[in-house]
């Protein structure tokens, strides 16, 4: 066929280095971007599939979110502005890792188990964030597409979650809103405006000198009326996610580098692609708060139970966390609020997947990364109550704030030597990995820990709690030691925090 030979002599361009492996995970392919370009034509072609097999629009964002600038990557975005389904998680793995001359046989091995009409027309959306290498890569994706005949729009610099809203409004033809930049804009800030009327808001941002930076600059025009933002690490000089970003302040536990904060100030930190934001503040004392993921699920699902008691539905809502969540935080929202707490594994599609049981499910991972989900049963319940004429002033007032949560919400999102279970809280593989977590936790008060291997770069996650900040720090490296020494660690062994 005419179109395999275009693939055959595109692929060409974005040659394969011969022998290199790499795995589609959690936030699909990401390291050094000079690994990169073949990973990127390959993804243009696999979105097209897709694209055939859904008959819908489907996303492809070039980005790797916090890690260093001279790194990147590429996830695939579903029609509703989900992750790709897990076989095609597979199928990205396969593709990518093909040699160069079985290219062809794996391309057409996918068509035949997916069963997919080539005569399909394809569309996919292409975004792509500030790195330098962003270019020349997101062009590979492209020549992808255009090899098997697939449409594309180029919407050029976009956050990660521009790119989802916008394939989420293309395949609902424009239910969701209008998939322009501008579009985007209207609907997040008319629903923030109505949401905090007769409220002081100044905000420091951290644009972490990405993306983030770049479209809050643009969106500020929006809320100019009633949000004053003061914009630091935008991008005009320092490094992408260098000394700033959310990963440095939550693990660092202190404001970035280039933010001045007053006492009480209201901060917060986007990560290199504005997938992710944690908010923190200094009190009287100089002393800094971190309100990560678990506080933004707990702040949020307070406030959502509030107005559905308010408004009088009876809406079941739900904090959906991993075995990594602050033990503390899931104290407080099952025996304070009251509110259902769900455990699943580690990682956004299993989070994004269990909040989808809820009328409203919350998901924060620890850094920052997550969303609230309504169900289209509740969103009818609260556009009903909106239009009621015999709804009184107080639920009508409630209700219509429901609404704006809804609006201002975008509601999309070898280190397999360690293996597993009961939601990653236990580790099956190395032998003896587990004995000896479980003998250091007794070393602390009110302590626990878990290893887990990460979904986005090649490390192993360590996690650990106790009663101080100084006992959790022990611990998390004595643990860390204890991976390093029984997982084959490479390179120096970890050194305490401190």
């Amino acid at each position: 066929m005419a179109q395999f030979e275009e693939v055959s002599q595109k692929s060409k361009l974005h040659p394969k280095p011969e022998g290199l492996t790499l795995q589609y995970g959690t936030a699909g392919f990401r390291t050094h971007a000079k690994h990169l370009d073949h990973i990127m034509f390959r993804m243009g072609l696999l979105a097209t599939l897709r694209s055939k097999k859904t008959k819908s629009t489907i996303g492809v964002m070039v980005t790797a979110s916090h890690n260093p600038e001279e790194d990147n990557g590429v996830k695939l975005i579903d029609p509703m502005g989900e992750m790709v389904t897990a076989a095609w998680e597979g199928y990205a793995t396969q593709l990518a890792n093909a040699e160069q001359d079985s290219l062809l046989k794996e391309l057409k091995d996918i068509i035949k188990k997916e069963d997919i009409d080539m005569s399909e027309p394809a569309s996919v959306y292409v975004g792509k964030d500030t790195r330098p290498s962003s270019a020349s890569l997101s062009q590979a994706v492209l020549d992808g597409v255009s090899s098997l005949g697939g449409k594309t729009h180029d919407y050029g610099l976009v956050t990660t979650p521009q790119l989802h809203y916008m394939v989420c409004c293309c395949n609902t033809h424009g239910c969701y809103g209008s998939p322009t930049v501008e579009g985007y804009y209207q609907k997040l800030s008319q629903a923030f405006l109505q949401l905090t009327q007769n409220v002081r808001k100044r905000l420091l941002v951290d644009g972490a000198n990405g993306i983030g930076a770049l479209k809050m600059r643009e969106m500020e025009p929006f809320l100019r009326s009633e949000l004053q933002v003061v914009l630091s690490n935008d991008g005009s000089s320092g490094k992408l996610n260098h000394m700033c970003g959310a990963d440095y302040v939550k693990v660092q536990q202190k404001a970035p580098q280039g933010m001045n904060m007053g006492v009480g100030e209201r901060c917060c930190s986007f990560d290199g692609d504005a997938d992710r934001i944690v908010y923190y503040y200094t009190d009287s004392k100089g002393c800094f708060h971190l309100l990560d993921g678990d506080k933004i699920a707990t702040l949020i699902s307070t406030y959502l139970k509030e107005l559905l008691t308010q408004a009088g539905l009876n809406l079941q809502i739900a904090v959906v966390q991993t075995a990594y969540a602050n033990g503390s935080s899931t104290r407080y929202l099952e025996d304070v609020m009251k509110v259902t707490v769900c455990c699943t594994k580690t990682g956004v599609k299993h989070l994004h997947h269990a909040a989808q049981e809820y009328d409203i499910g919350v998901y924060f991972e620890a850094n920052g990364h997550g969303t609230v989900l309504f169900s289209k049963a509740a969103q009818k319940q609260i556009q009903e109550l909106v239009k009621d004429p015999n709804t009184n002033d107080e639920r009508k007032r409630a209700v219509k704030l429901l609404e704006s949560t809804i609006n201002l919400i975008n509601q999309v999102s070898d280190r397999r030597v360690i293996d597993t279970t009961d939601a990653e809280r236990r580790a099956v593989s190395p032998e003896g990995l587990q004995d000896t977590i479980d003998t250091l936790v007794k070393k602390y008060k009110s302590a626990r820990s878990f290893v887990r291997p990460s979904g986005t770069e090649d490390v192993v996650r360590v996690y650990a709690e106790a009663d101080t900040q100084e006992s959790a720090d022990s611990l998390a490296h004595e643990v860390s030691l204890a991976v390093y020494r029984l997982a084959g660690g490479i390179g120096d062994e970890p050194k305490p925090l401190h």
